[in-house]
């Protein structure tokens, strides 16, 4: 029983190697020659246009996001005000909103024909060229609406960051005569760098990764770029380039985040402020307005749209199609869920049974996906899928002499493969961090009494890590269910999904049908939001 167990390191290996497939084939398919040119034709024409709005998007919302979130975790953190545990997680429900549905509801306010602009010329009585509005589907209003989004990602590591390391060193700083603002700059702040940086370096991966809310826009980035080299031009090698620019800059920036980090410490000064200033008056207001804005332009405002929309509106063909819509992507997330935990599972007990440096670049091998965007996953997914394909039609011919068709990339087997490599990094945090909290002592203590790796797993081990699984499972349902660019490019034909509807509806300018699907979406996305807003308020 025993010798059966030590394939287990092997077997890890073998998994993290597949679900690294997608990432390690555009890497290797650059150096394919490129028959029809057209990496030199992007090249000369739109490749600068790609870089410059990927990194204006990547840098502006990394900002609007550090200021946005920055601010929100210090009033919440340090502050007492009226309002504020109500604030602590409601600040996260911008979580759940994916960012081309709030793309998608800010068009509809705000577009000439949309009640802002109409209510101003009704108003003042103004004409198209007696007034200048700003236009939302740009790369201006994408920066704005990434920041929305993606504050939370700042809001919650910083916040920790302020409660665990700001508590001892303010009361200190305030001793020596500093205000509260001077002791935030020169004290709280600087030790909050790397969580401040890891939000950030967050919120850059993601914006990287947008393809829905930037191709409704009309912004070039380079996902869009591979969509088109891949769809328009039918040039996989073109479109794998392009992947490969695109995994060069988010490998870029977590570099410099890592970077900026430099040889500085910031250990755990210990504790929280002893006695949380009270805020009244008009600085009360001004904390719970300052809190307010972030919320109600990420979350409270799309989703009223969308929800008066739905209602006003709606969809008329909602109904049984939507019920297949939705057994579509709760099929798809619930698989790909299932077996990510699995192979999560597996590498993080493996990681256990056999610790070394050998396991850990396993499973780092096995993250790889999470820091790419869907748009390169799905490109990457492709390139070994179709050569599969091929073989397999090569052999079925040779043997009986009959012609199989696409067996793999034709159906949702690649997409499940495709999100099994993009999230399985968030199935395998959840159960590491679970794994870490059962003491190595009652390993010991079941192996004395006789239980085999696989009774171990099985009869302790999984019990203790439920809370764990179910954190994994349900945060990669929702990933899946709100996930866009490579269900768009692996999707069979005449298969669509809730995300993919949205999309489609949006592209054809049929907003208030596109809002059905679009609440559907952002109501599951709760889910993971409620349970990590409880983890916060039980630490």
């Amino acid at each position: 029983m025993k010798s059966r167990f030590s394939f287990l390191p092997l077997v890890a290996a073998v998994l993290a190697v597949l679900v690294s497939l997608p990432v390690a084939s555009v890497v290797v398919n650059i150096f394919q020659p490129d028959k029809e040119d057209v990496w030199a034709h992007l090249a000369e024409t739109v490749l600068a246009e790609y870089v410059f709005n990927s990194l204006a998007l990547a840098v502006g919302a990394g900002l609007g996001a550090a200021l946005l979130g920055t601010g929100a975790a210090w009033i919440v953190a340090m502050y007492r005000f009226p309002g504020r545990r109500l604030m602590e997680w409601a600040l996260l429900l911008p979580l759940a909103m994916p960012t081309y549905v709030i793309a998608y509801a800010y068009t509809d306010f705000l577009q000439f024909a949309g009640p802002v602009q109409t209510t101003l010329r009704e108003a003042f009585g103004w004409t198209r060229d007696d007034y200048w509005f700003p236009e939302v589907r740009s790369l201006e209003g994408a920066v704005l609406i990434f920041s929305l989004v993606f504050y939370p990602y700042v809001y919650v590591l910083a916040r920790t960051a302020f409660l665990e390391r700001s508590g001892v060193l303010m009361e200190a700083a305030r001793s020596l005569g500093y205000s509260q603002r001077a002791a935030f700059f020169r004290v709280a702040l600087p030790l909050a760098r790397p969580a401040v940086a890891g939000g950030v370096a967050l919120v850059i991966m993601e914006s990287l990764a947008e393809f829905g809310a930037v191709s409704y826009f009309g912004v070039p980035t380079f996902t869009t770029g591979i969509y088109r080299a891949w769809y328009a031009f039918g040039d996989p090698v073109a479109a794998s380039q392009l992947a490969a620019s695109l995994l060069a800059v988010v490998a870029l920036a977590l570099v410099l985040e890592k970077a900026s980090r430099g040889r500085a410490r910031f250990d755990d000064a210990g504790g929280r402020p002893s006695m949380r200033p009270s805020l009244v008056g008009w600085r009360a207001a001004l904390a719970t307005v300052a809190c307010l804005v972030p919320l109600i332009g990420g979350f409270l405002l799309p989703g009223g749209l969308l929800l008066a929309m739905a209602v006003g509106e709606g969809d008329s063909q909602f109904g049984v199609k939507y019920l297949a819509l939705a057994g579509n992507s709760l099929g798809l997330a619930g698989i790909a869920s299932l077996l990510a935990v699995i192979v999560a599972l597996l590498l993080a007990y493996a990681g256990r049974a056999h610790p070394g440096r050998l396991m850990a670049a396993v499973k780092r091998l096995a993250s790889l996906g999470y820091a790419v965007p869907g748009t390169v996953i799905a490109v990457g997914a492709l390139i070994p899928l179709t050569a599969l394909d091929h073989a397999l039609i090569a052999w079925a011919r040779e043997q009986w002499g009959m012609s199989l068709g696409l067996v793999i990339t034709g159906t949702a087997t690649a997409l499940v493969f495709a999100y099994l490599a993009r999230f399985l990094a968030v199935a395998l945090n959840a159960v590491e961090s679970s794994l870490a909290r059962i003491r190595p002592s009652l390993d010991e203590a079941a192996r004395s009494l006789g239980a085999s790796r696989a009774g171990l797993l099985a009869r302790v081990h999984v019990p203790l890590l439920s809370g764990g699984i179910v954190s994994g499972l349900l945060l990669v349902f929702v990933d899946v269910m709100k996930e866009l660019p490579a269900t768009i490019v692996l999707r069979p034909f005449n298969f669509e999904t809730l995300a993919t509807q949205v999309y489609i509806l949006a592209a054809d300018e049929r907003l208030a049908e596109a809002a059905t699907p679009s609440l559907i979406i952002v109501a599951v996305g709760l889910i993971p939001v409620v349970l990590l807003s409880r983890t916060m308020r039980r630490k």
